[in-house]
């Protein structure tokens, strides 16, 4: 299986991760500050910044860009639990 590389800059760890990984599946696992409230309803938290990388991530979904845009975030801000990390290396931040 192909993988990738993750760097998560507020815990200064990148971690090789399986293509098609998303982002807050190994932000939970290695106790990166990503928060997210999706399992309470609370669609958005996980607003992710991505610092390097972006093009190495899947598009976004309909949903995921209308949950961006609802919540006025940025051109390289993507929803953690959405974004697959599919090749090279991506780096991210909470937002």
């Amino acid at each position: 299986m192909a993988t990738a590389k993750l760097s998560f800059a507020d815990v200064a760890l990148t971690v090789n991760v399986p293509e098609g990984t998303r982002i807050i599946d190994i932000s939970e696992k290695i106790g990166s500050g990503i928060t997210y409230g999706c399992r309470e309803g609370e669609c958005g938290t996980c607003i992710t910044r991505i610092m390097e990388g972006g093009d190495n991530l899947s598009e976004p979904s309909a949903l995921e860009t209308r949950v961006l845009k609802d919540n006025l975030a940025g051109r390289n801000d993507r929803l953690a639990c959405q974004a697959q990390v599919l090749r090279g290396t991506v780096k991210v931040k909470p937002g």
